[in-house]
């Protein structure tokens, strides 16, 4: 468009010279004629010379406008050549310009890359296993350098694999999960090359070599060492290869990541280990290793031992350490629930929520599961379990296994076959909770299907399993149920000495007591034990619960709305307390508010079978 139009413009200015150069030599014309009649009139000398001059002037006018034809033509030429140098010059500028711009972003890229290769430099944190010496003598068996090495990464990526802490998510120490690596020394300059450089020289990675050999005996031997990692030598007596290469994997793995491996110790039932490691192992690790050591400190101490409150002290010094080292919150919680102080451990509960910025926030919603418990809040609490187990292979990442919980959460909203489906799922065979909570969830489930022989036997299976630390102290408070099977099944003595050997601290406990008490007819101690039991944990709901299923059953229906109303005040997303208020406005002949009150049920408990049966009648009612 822009050469059609300078050429439109070229062409109008091409004819404009002759045309007005013919306009002038017609007025010249004209102008001389003119003048040489009135001359001619005068005298006619003086006419023929003025029209001489005339003539020679229109001839000159003539020479002029074929002068200005020419010089068009050339000023033409030279527009022309004009426009195109202008677009040739505009062609340049934005080609040096783009090469301007490519020049930059090649230099910003490589700068970029410079400094990712610094900070990865200086940031890493990784195992580098490096080939092992081995004797020639040793090829012909297929013992070579490469090979032990290689060994030696393969049993540490298998402990890696197995530990279930959340260290890595917590970032405590960053890279150390999944960082293990075997290096091959190459030949020549290169980007990777100049990476291990830095990393050598800014980096903080450990590189592990060693040596095979053979002792004075005949024996084989591995020695292993490393950059903060002191030589360690293994042997056996039966030459088994694989024996050595697990030893030394776990004394790297302990020197590299003392936080990881006291987990791992305390996963795989390893917990006197764990009790001898932590203590020698806090006092040389780096800051950020010290939290997690504290913290699998206090959880092998709760797991062997009646060590709770000691334990509890690990698991606040670890916190002071590194206040957003959620696990150890939640371990705060359930220590102080199995020392029988539920409120101390709503209250930290509510300390994990402000810490954190609120729910959800920067806490993994699994480690509110003791808060959770304590409140009811049972859908929450079961949708953090299954997303722990849906990213940790499904064992979670809990010093226990993640199913019996899922199972336990899902008796207590009334879904038995999701509870059994649960119990069924495999957990970790190192794991006793696994068969206790199994045989608590059949219990559970017997006593609200109205079997109390099977729920008693099952109960007392549970009692059994319970005397372990392991169990008592991840389910604390878990035995006073016990109390309510033997009473149900007629056992009166063994309910009394089950709530005397259960200490007497615990909100269950204390309700349980004053149904049982109810049960016997003595509704005045039942009444004051109640009581007692809100005390106990005033911003807890199952007390209030209990004592409202209590009024109802007496007929205090205007008492038992209040006391049911406060439950749920405290446990707003627990059903059970909505669905007793809904059978007691339905006896106040209140349908339509009872109706609501089912269908707010059901929301926390969809699949509770009792409660829809109770809210399909209220509808008939209601029609």
């Amino acid at each position: 468009m822009a050469e059609g139009l300078i050429g439109g413009i070229l062409g109008d200015e091409d004819e404009k010279p002759e045309v007005e150069a013919a306009e002038t030599l017609t007025s010249a014309s004209a102008y001389a004629a003119a003048i040489a009649a009135i001359a001619s009139r005068q005298d006619p000398g003086v006419a023929r010379k003025t029209e001489e001059f005339l003539g020679e002037q229109s001839q000159l006018l003539k020479m002029q406008a074929l002068v200005l034809k020419d010089e068009h033509a050339l000023r033409l030429t030279n527009l022309k050549g004009q426009a195109r140098e202008g677009r040739l010059r505009r062609t340049g500028i934005r080609i040096r310009i783009a090469f301007q711009l490519f020049a930059a972003i090649v230099a910003a890229v490589i700068g970029v890359g410079i400094l990712i290769l610094i900070h990865d430099a200086v940031t890493a944190r990784q195992v580098v296993i490096e080939p092992f010496a081995v004797p020639p003598s040793l090829a012909p068996h297929g013992l070579t350098g490469k090979v032990v090495a290689g060994s030696v990464l393969d049993e540490l990526s298998r402990l890696q694999d197995a530990t279930r802490s959340n260290a890595v998510a917590r970032g405590l120490s960053g890279a150390w999960t999944s960082d293990i690596k075997l290096e091959v020394p190459e030949t020549g300059l290169s980007l990777s090359e100049i990476s291990h450089l830095l990393e050598e020289r800014f980096g903080n990675d450990v590189h592990i070599d060693g040596d095979v050999f053979e002792t004075q005996k005949g024996n084989l031997a591995l020695t292993v060492r490393g950059n903060g990692v002191p030589p360690r030598t293994f042997s056996d007596p039966t030459n088994e290869m694989q024996k050595l290469v697990v030893q030394a994997a776990e004394y790297i793995y302990s020197q590299s990541q003392p936080g990881r491996w006291a987990a791992y110790l305390t996963e795989v039932g390893r917990d006197q280990e764990a009790l001898a490691f932590c203590p020698s192992a806090l006092a040389g690790a780096e800051l950020a290793e010290r939290p997690s050591i504290l913290n699998y400190w206090g959880i092998a101490l709760q797991n062997t031992t009646d060590s709770t409150r000691e334990a509890l002290t690990l698991f606040r010094a670890a916190v002071k350490l590194q206040p957003d080292y959620w696990n150890a919150h939640n371990n705060i919680m359930n220590a102080l629930v199995a020392l029988g102080d539920e409120e101390g451990a709503w209250r930290s509960g509510e300390d994990l929520l402000r810490i954190a910025g609120g729910r959800p926030g920067r806490a993994p919603e699994n480690n509110y599961q003791n808060w959770d418990l304590l409140t009811w809040n049972l859908q929450t609490w079961l949708n953090g379990l299954l997303a722990d187990a849906e990213s940790n292979a499904g064992v979670g990442t809990g010093s226990t296994s993640v199913g019996p919980a899922i199972a336990d959460v899902q008796a207590r909203l009334h879904d038995p076959e999701a509870a059994e489906l649960a119990v069924k799922t495999k957990g970790d065979s190192n794991d006793p909770s696994v068969a206790a909570i199994a045989h608590f969830v059949h219990g559970r489930l017997a006593a609200e299907a109205g079997d109390n022989a099977q729920a008693v036997t099952e109960m007392e299976a549970f009692g059994t399993a319970f005397a372990s630390p392991f169990v008592s102290t991840n389910y604390p408070g878990y035995n006073c149920w016990i109390a309510l099977a033997e009473e149900a099944a007629g056992n009166a003595a063994k309910a009394d000495a089950v709530l005397q050997s259960a200490g007497g601290t615990f909100v269950d406990c204390y309700r349980f007591h004053a149904d049982i008490l109810d049960n016997r007819g003595d509704w005045p101690g039942a009444q004051k034990a109640y009581a007692d039991a809100v005390a106990l944990g005033p911003h807890l709901p199952a007390a209030y619960y209990s004592w409202g299923v209590a009024l109802a059953r007496h007929g205090d229906l205007d008492g038992a709305a209040v006391k049911l109303k406060d439950a749920n005040q405290r446990g707003p997303h627990w059903a059970d307390p909505l669905k007793v208020w809904g059978d007691v406005l339905l006896k106040q002949r209140r349908t339509k508010e009872a109706l609501a009150k089912y269908d707010a049920a059901l929301q926390y408990a969809p699949n509770w079978k009792q409660l829809k049966e109770a809210l399909n009648a209220a509808a008939k009612q209601k029609t």
